[in-house]
Order: structure tokens, then C-alpha cells, then sequence
């Protein structure tokens, strides 16, 4: 992995850690302009803080990056993520034209790209992103297993 990806990924992980400090599962995403490299939008999951169960960092990060380019599709950028997106996430990277996505730890449970719906994997998805998987896994899989055992 790039030195850039890495600094992308520990902001990611930097949202995350926000979001677990405010109570939120630990889910942080960054959208990058791959061009240039100028980070578009950071987001940590704001589910409970919103009251909004569409509130995860990857749609959170999306929004806002589209809204600063002025565009419902974010083409030539990439998203990092902390964790391996669902399949409501993994639609909007899709709509969003995402070019590429890279997450840290793999959702068997809860997960729409590796597991679960395998979103992009769908006839019916017009667009597919290259996938990189287990980017940061480690750090991003124990701040998860060290936020849920907190609450048990």
C-alpha cells in the first residue's frame, strides 16, 4: 500500500475513533480526488447522534463530497473505509461512480462487497469499483472488537 493510501486510511480510522468516543459504532470514511489527492470528505458513523439509520460514514463522507464538488457522481475518487461497506453503502459508492474502494476489516455479518448481498457482484449494478480489501485491517478490526466489548 502507497504512503497516501496509508495517510487515507488512518484518517479513516481517525473518524472512526470520533465516532466510537461519541458513542457511535467505529466507522470512519474519506472520499479522495485520486487526481490530486485532496481528501473531498471525512465522515465517522452519526446513526444515533442523527437519529438516521442511513447516517454510516461512507454515506455521510459521500454526501459531503458531492456537495463539494457540485455533482451527484464522484468519478476519479476513491473511498476508504474502516470496515467493509453494507449493501446500502455499497449502492450509493455504485450511484456515486466511485472509482475505487478500499476497506479495512472485512463484515461477515453485516457486510454487501466480500459478504452478504456481494452488491457489486449484481447484473443490475451498472457500476462496479475496484475493491481492495483488508487495507488497515488489523487496527480497524480491534477498535470494533474493543468498542463492542465495552458495551457487553
Amino acid at each position: 500500500m502507497s504512503a497516501d493510501a496509508t495517510s487515507y486510511m488512518e484518517q479513516a480510522l481517525a473518524q472512526a475513533r470520533a465516532a466510537a468516543e461519541r458513542g457511535e459504532v467505529p466507522v470512519g470514511a474519506v472520499v479522495v480526488e485520486a487526481a490530486t489527492g485532496r481528501v473531498l470528505a471525512v465522515a465517522g458513523n452519526r446513526t444515533e447522534a442523527n437519529a438516521d439509520p442511513t447516517a454510516h460514514a461512507e454515506m455521510l463522507a459521500i454526501r459531503a463530497a458531492c456537495a463539494a464538488v457540485g455533482a451527484s457522481r464522484l468519478e476519479g475518487c476513491d473511498l476508504y473505509a474502516t470496515l467493509e461497506p453494507c449493501a446500502m453503502c455499497a449502492a450509493a459508492i455504485s450511484f456515486a461512480r466511485i472509482r475505487r474502494l478500499y476497506f479495512g476489516a472485512y463484515d461477515p455479518k453485516g457486510g454487501g462487497v466480500e459478504h452478504g448481498a456481494r452488491f457489486f457482484a449484481r447484473d443490475t449494478c451498472h457500476h462496479r469499483p475496484e475493491v481492495y480489501g483488508g487495507i488497515g485491517e488489523a487496527a480497524a478490526a480491534t477498535l470494533l472488537k474493543d468498542f463492542f466489548a465495552s458495551r457487553r
